[in-house]
């Protein structure tokens, strides 16, 4: 125990704190956006129409913070650590005050692409300086507390958002993120530095990967606003198609998207990218809870928001937890989260779409789903991107820090495309019956994809284990000649 208060005293300490604070701020500010959309999302559709389209204001955000997470290297290599910052808020804001006057579903779904962009400058920015602004041994507890503040999120977003919605005030939601945003710009001038202490070269953008991933994720929701079947099974295909080039563009590419040879199956960052990927499909049907629990359960957005919001407290309460843990604990919790989120997913299968007749059973149900969905992403989370800076080649550690919340934000978006898709051809305008059946195929279908993470992180821990074994018995066979 003293060791991990210690670890968290390192963390805060005099030399430590601001960057510390400026870190996690940034993230608490993406975090709670995106609680605050989600929650007021129902009364958006109500008032300003665009129901087929509610999907895509996930989508467009987390597309664009792909381009923002990829482009975030760059930025911090001519504006340094306070000028990135800077002019990441600002897109942010920009996003926000769009929001804010949106007269239809078009224009907001500009000024969210504005707001993904600048949160996912924001969001990657703080990934890529921890390898920068703290030594090795604190990187988990640094990994542990940005992605804490997505519980953290969950105490302001769903409240903001279900406040103002049900005021039928959800202009004000975005426009309270202005001034907001500017004091978070303030604190950014005062604590960072304005240059690195080493300035690096700059190197050509990935533009064909770039497009070749947020292609696939656009053409995926695309096909979503169809009812066909044909067109939505046409989207998938040419979805595969474009992440099969995209594969093989960054082995013969001299400029890569992702630390060298990452996408090669004998790569240890293979397998940790395809967990983190799975992890965040599985919670992508997430998305419509708000909307299920107001038409089926009767729920208000206030209260939906923050039944929803269990899944962000039970990954942060998983991810302070585990943080501190090594060797086989840590394995064990790459291992049993895919499988714990499986079965969040299977219990929400049986709440959501599903009337039991007592009301407290049902919403106990999917509050204990929901937690046990995001406790099981949670659980491994830090170790898993810890380990993705560690097995990346000393020359790409900057590129590696970007590459997690490119697949993260990538996941995320292709799971709010397949949720929609799913949605759509459910039915979930259809009224209360076409509600229950999108609310029961979309967790039956997304729990697939937490299934195969469970068997390929146990391949994945195994191979470094045996490798692991390797270098210990060559280092004493050299030892002892």
């Amino acid at each position: 125990m003293s060791g991990s208060h210690n670890g968290w005293a390192d963390l805060f300490s005099a030399e430590n704190r601001g960057s510390a604070i400026t870190l996690s701020a940034g993230v608490a500010l993406y975090a709670t956006n995106s609680y605050i959309v989600i929650t007021i999302l129902p009364s958006v559709v109500q008032d300003i129409g665009g129901l087929a389209w509610y999907a895509w204001n996930t989508t467009l955000y987390v597309v664009c913070s792909i381009l923002g997470s990829a482009l975030s290297a760059r930025l911090m290599r001519t504006a340094g650590p306070r000028g990135s910052y800077l002019m990441a808020t600002a897109i942010f804001i920009a996003g926000a005050a769009i929001c804010t006057a949106a007269p239809n579903m078009p224009v907001l779904l500009l000024g969210r692409a504005l707001q993904g962009l600048g949160g996912g400058f924001l969001f990657a920015l703080s990934y890529a300086m921890i390898n920068l602004l703290f030594k090795e041994s604190l990187w988990p507890r640094a990994m542990a507390l940005i992605s804490a503040m997505w519980g953290i999120a969950t105490l302001g977003g769903p409240a903001v958002g279900g406040i103002f919605a049900e005021l039928h005030a959800w202009r004000w939601a975005f426009g309270l993120l202005l001034p907001v945003t500017s004091l978070f710009g303030v604190w950014v001038w005062r604590i960072l530095p304005k240059s690195r202490h080493a300035r690096q070269p700059d190197e050509p953008l990935p533009l064909m990967q770039l497009a070749l991933l947020t292609g696939a994720v656009l053409v995926v929701s695309a096909g979503s606003l169809s009812s066909s079947g044909l067109i939505n099974l046409l989207g998938f295909v040419v979805a595969v198609a474009m992440i099969l080039i995209l594969r093989h563009r960054e082995f013969t590419a001299d400029v890569r998207l992702l630390p060298r040879n990452a996408l090669r199956r004998s790569s240890p960052l293979y397998g940790l990218y395809l967990v983190m990927t799975l992890l965040i499909i599985g919670l992508g049907c997430e998305l419509f809870v708000p909307y299920l629990l107001q038409h089926l359960h009767g729920q208000t957005p206030l209260a939906a928001g923050y039944i929803t919001a269990a899944a962000a407290a039970g990954w942060t309460l998983s991810e302070v937890a585990s943080s501190g843990w090594t060797g086989r604990r840590a394995d064990g919790a790459i291992i049993c989260g895919p499988l714990i989120l499986a079965a969040g997913l299977l219990l929400l299968l049986f709440t959501v779409p599903v009337a039991f007749g007592l009301p407290w059973l049902n919403i106990s149900g999917v509050v204990l789903g929901l937690t046990l969905a995001g406790f099981g992403i949670g659980l491994g989370w830090p170790h898993l991107l810890t380990r993705v800076l560690q097995q990346a080649p000393e020359e790409d550690r900057e590129k590696a820090g970007a590459s997690i919340t490119v697949v993260q934000s990538f996941a995320a978006a292709l799971g709010a495309a397949l949720a929609g898709t799913v949605a759509n051809f459910a039915g979930v305008d259809k009224g209360d019956s076409g509600a229950a059946s999108a609310a029961f195929w979309m967790f039956l279908l997304f729990a697939v994809p937490a299934l195969l993470a469970v068997w390929i992180a146990w391949r994945s821990v195994r191979v470094r284990r045996l490798q692991g074994r390797a270098k210990t018995s060559l280092s004493g066979d050299l030892s002892q000649g």
